[in-house]
């Protein structure tokens, strides 16, 4: 390998010089850490004057040139006896300077210290310095003689830090292994690392302590290492220089990854934990943090854990698990119970870890076991996480009472939420007059009791007065991080509120700081999740609801009761709105294993409604029947509030005209007429439902119809406005009505005119006046062709002829005015949007 090609300005600059004048004055000193090259420069440096004629010795063989002609090269300076010092020094005196120092920073024997004040200042000292990205990249090339690949250029800078030494021994491991092309082979192996055995045999043992500290995450602390070593903080400062010197320490203070690594690997594992666990006591003393410690402890296996050490392991692990509470709270739970098992059992917390992190089973087993023990003081604790875990599961009223039977900080207030939820008002507000024993009031106590009223707002006053105070709420919460178990999260009950009453946009930005400040945890996270997809979903932004729907359901198994509720109603709701039929009966099964594990109460209204409708077209209305009528009992209970009424109206309408149950549908449109001055979504759908009911009576007032649709796109639910005008195109029989509500769906749904708009803006010649856009059996047609099926399939589906099905395509293509089957098929779309019966 060239080295000069790679060298640092300084270094350069003394091989020019030398090479170009051997025989002039070489006064010199190379400093740098271990690794870092003064070797390698040494090398050339010796090559150079050995090419050109001058004689190179050794600081021991100064003594066989007494003319002083010879450059003496010495290398390690700083680990050269005094008498070997000297003897350079005394070179010196006599004016024979030809002399080239290498040493590292530390130590700095007193002997060095004055052979360093001696030589003359020809120039300034050289300073090799780790390599940057693209000495890298050219070290690599140089050595494996080709152009790496820039994931493996990086990847190696990276673990290296850019020390010389280092990315040499890992590019050498990397070409054994095959990894310098990259992909899956592009691991630090452990040959890369077998190099490193005689560095860290040669440690002094106070600077691989110290390096053992920092490789469990402390850092390189003066007043905790100098506990560790005994050491006053001169003799700390010693040690990091001494570590600093070795080149394992990078610029930063830090270990170079691939050093420590190499401490991991090669460090016997009894002294590694030896100093995890001093350490760790020091910290219990000195309330400082542990958490690294006993991460480390945990990663040694049995070594670490095991208690014949004499460190108190059992505190050691509650003060971890408090630490990783906020931001991990799955190895909170596992270190909580590493705690019982040394004999320091903390059972609330547990379960409250457990919870947070996700694990709902956990948390009511633990919960539970401190509720059945009569002499637990922490009782009233275990209660407000087993009612908390309740909730998650859709037992709202159960849970209700054991928040009241708690008595404990927030518990009245979430009874009261849950007591709403399932129609009991009355007791709800009996519970809101009750005050927990005791205590200041905090964020979450404060928060809990503006959820619990923004939810009585919702039931009592206006939609506006309910949502400000459910993001009040909210916004205490933002501040009080994941760390707090919820039954429910104000933002979640915000974004709720939202949908209800036609504020899209608060929702969102509720729902998106709620995800951002983690409110909740893992608990929460689907919650959050899950409803952020039902805002796309009403927006008619399909992709983005799926998508969020896919991150949220990733881990299936996770979700409770209830978040499996909105998933399955969201499965439903896109399949239908894309009237996928073959979807929509496979999501059929899922929605109705979800509707048997929960009850009904007010925060599920939505998904009821989306399961009502689909109920409807697949002619399954018996599972719906049930929670049907336990919902209008629900709503009768409260008073039939508009917030929560108007959606489940709204929905209920469509299933009665899927159904075709005339009277049914004018019950619900009478229904949201009477609410409709409650919210601008109310009033919204009021009016879609009067359009609706005349659309398919078969009185399609064009202008009546595309307000009606505006007034639903305009508080942020296009896609049931397009549906709207879609549904009216297909049913009117005046030909320039059609056009224009069709022009008026595409708008809505957020696509362009574009040119199957502009050739739909007339009548296709010929086409007869007073005759409706599709016929029934052509619409049927077009929904099997968009959902992919070949024309022959369809005509199997159908029981026609393949060519039957290519004639019906031809007279829709004619009589929509379409030039191309994509502008056919992009007018069907729209067309067939909501499927049978507007739904």
């Amino acid at each position: 390998m060239t080295h000069r090609l790679i060298l640092g300005a300084p270094a350069r600059q003394l091989l020019e010089a030398v090479t170009a004048d051997p025989h002039g004055v070489v006064c010199a000193q190379v400093r740098a850490p271990g690794g870092h090259g003064k070797t390698a420069l040494l090398r050339e440096l010796g090559e150079a004057l050995t090419g050109a004629g001058a004689r190179v010795l050794t600081p021991w063989e100064v003594e066989d040139d007494p003319g002083g002609d010879a450059v003496v090269l010495a290398d390690d300076a700083h680990l050269l006896p005094p008498e070997r010092l000297a003897a350079l020094r005394e070179r010196v005196r006599r004016g024979r300077p030809r002399l080239v120092l290498a040493y590292r920073p530390w130590p700095r024997p007193d002997g060095l210290a004055e052979l360093v004040d001696a030589l003359p200042r020809v120039g300034p000292a050289v300073t090799l310095t780790p390599f940057g990205p693209e000495q890298v990249h050219a070290c690599l090339a140089g050595l494996w003689e080709l152009t790496p690949a820039p994931e493996v250029a990086t990847f190696v800078a990276a673990q290296t830090a850019g020390v010389p030494a280092y990315v040499i021994r890992l590019a050498a491991a990397l070409a054994a292994s095959g990894g310098r092309h990259g992909g899956a082979r592009l691991e630090v192996s452990a040959a890369a690392l077998a190099g490193f055995t005689a560095e860290l045999d040669e440690l002094d043992p106070d600077v691989r302590r110290a390096l053992l500290a920092a490789e469990a995450g402390l850092g390189l602390h003066i007043d905790l290492l100098g506990a560790l070593l005994g050491r006053g903080p001169d003799g700390v400062a010693a040690v990091l220089a001494a570590g600093r010197a070795t080149g394992l320490v990078g610029r930063d203070g830090q270990l170079v990854p691939i050093a420590r690594q190499a401490l991991a690997a090669l460090t016997p594992t009894a002294d590694r934990v030896a100093v995890w666990r001093r350490l760790t006591e020091l910290q219990l003393d000195r309330r400082g943090p542990v958490l690294p410690l006993v991460r480390a402890l945990l990663r040694a296996g049995p070594d670490g854990s095991d208690r014949s050490g004499g460190t108190d392991l059992a505190a050691a692990f509650e003060a971890a698990a408090e630490e990783a509470l906020d931001a991990e709270p799955a190895l909170a739970a596992e270190l909580f119970a590493a705690a019982a098992a040394a004999g320091r059992p903390t059972l609330v917390r547990q379960a409250q870890a457990a919870a947070l992190a996700g694990d709902l089973d956990g948390a009511l087993r633990l919960a539970d076991q401190v509720v059945a023990d009569p002499g637990s003081p922490e009782r009233a604790e275990g209660a407000l996480i087993a009612a908390t875990v309740i909730a998650h599961r859709g037992q709202l009223s159960r849970s209700a009472e054991l928040y009241r039977w708690s008595s404990h900080g927030p518990s009245f207030a979430f009874a009261a939420i849950g007591l709403l939820g399932t129609g009991r008002p009355a007791e709800a507000e009996a519970a809101l007059r009750e005050t927990p024993p005791g205590g200041p009031p905090t964020l979450l106590s404060s928060a809990a009791a503006l959820m619990a009223r923004g939810v009585q707002a919702s039931v009592t006053g206006t939609a506006t007065g309910a949502l400000s105070t459910l993001v009040q709420a909210a916004a205490l919460l933002e501040s009080a991080g994941p760390a707090v178990p919820l039954p429910d999260s104000p933002a979640a009950l915000a974004g709720l509120v939202a949908l209800h009453c036609g504020e899209l946009d608060i929702g969102e930005s509720v729902l998106d700081r709620a995800i951002a400040s983690r409110v909740g945890g893992a608990l929460l996270a689907a919650r959050h999740a899950l409803l952020r997809a039902w805002l796309e979903l009403v927006r008619g932004n399909l992709a983005a609801a799926e998508a969020q729907l896919a991150a949220a359901t990733a881990d299936h198994t996770r979700l409770e009761a209830r978040d499996l509720v909105f998933a399955a109603a969201l499965g439903i709701g896109l399949a239908r709105r894309r009237s996928d039929l073959v979807a929509l009966h496979r999501a059929w099964p899922g929605a109705c294993e979800a509707l048997v594990r929960h009850p009904v109460d007010l925060f599920t209204v939505l998904p009821l409604g989306e399961f009502a409708i689909a109920a409807a077209r697949l002619g399954q209305q018996r599972w719906l029947a049930t929670h049907l009528r336990e919902a209008d009992l629900l709503l009768a209970a409260v008073g039939e509030p508009p917030l929560w009424a108007v959606p489940l109206h709204w929905s209920a309408l469509h299933a009665a005209v899927i159904a075709e149950q005339p009277a049914v549908a004018e019950r619900h449109v009478t229904a949201l007429a009477e609410h409709s001055g409650h919210s601008g979504y109310a009033a919204a759908a009021a009016t879609a439902a009067a359009s609706w009911l005349d659309v398919l009576n078969g009185r399609v007032d064009p202008d009546a119809v595309e307000a009606a649709a505006r007034g639903l796109h305009d508080i942020g639910f296009r896609w049931d406005g397009a549906r709207l005008a879609g549904q009216a195109a297909i049913r009117t029989t005046d030909r320039r009505a059609m056009t224009a509500l069709l022009e008026c769906a595409r708008l809505l749904q957020g696509r362009g005119a574009g040119r199957a708009g502009a050739v739909a803006a007339e009548p296709a010649p010929g086409a007869p006046a007073d005759e409706p856009a599709l016929s029934a059996r052509e619409l049927e047609v077009a929904r099997l062709v968009l959902d992919g099926l070949t024309y022959r399939e369809v005509g199997d589906r159908l029981f026609i002829a393949a060519k039957t099905v290519e004639h019906h395509m031809a007279r829709m293509r004619q009589r929509l005015g379409c030039a191309s089957r994509a502008d056919l098929l992009a007018q069907l779309r729209v067309l067939t949007t909501g499927g049978e019966g507007g739904s």
